[in-house]
């Protein structure tokens, strides 16, 4: 008796480690592929990686007042950083993650010389940082919350904020 609880200890113990390790190079991987999805999308305007291979086909951006949804329409809503500011510098300061969730630290610098979301070029600088919370599903980018300071992003681009 005590040879079969000692092998079923032994047999729940490997499924433990094995899980665990699995769930580690999955969020391992995870943090590589989105840290490099982000970084070639808003710094090199390289966006062949937001596609159906690294975000969820239904990828929902929280937003107010309401969420975009689906991986052409939350391209082409980060596509306006890219097309809004010049000497475009997106730095993740800080990526890490427990499970489906990651959290990104990041800041973003450039000089405000296109459209933007229909502003008008205002020549100004803008240095803004922020927190983007993620959650993944089955190696993919399935939602994204990002969190800054909009006040702060209003004021350094000399845009009224009352």
């Amino acid at each position: 008796m005590k040879k079969i609880i000692l092998f079923g200890i032994g047999v729940m113990t490997l499924f433990l480690v094995t899980g665990c390790e699995t769930a580690d190079k999955q969020l391992e991987a995870n943090l590589e592929m989105y840290g490099r999805v982000w970084h070639n999308a808003l710094n090199n305007d390289d966006w062949t990686e937001v596609n159906e291979d690294n975000f969820d086909k239904n990828v929902t951006l929280v937003l107010q007042p309401e969420n975009i949804v689906g991986v052409q329409s939350v391209k082409d809503y980060y596509k306006n950083y890219v097309i809004g500011f010049s000497d475009r510098s997106f730095t993740i300061i800080d990526l890490f993650g427990q499970g489906d969730k990651i959290v990104k630290h990041w800041n973003f610098k450039g000089t405000h010389t296109g459209n933007f979301f229909g502003i008008p070029p205002t020549g100004r600088k803008l240095d803004l940082s922020g927190v983007t919370l993620v959650k993944m599903k089955d190696g993919k980018i399935a939602q994204e919350h990002d969190v800054f300071d909009n006040l702060s992003f209003l004021k350094q681009l000399g845009l009224p904020t009352d």
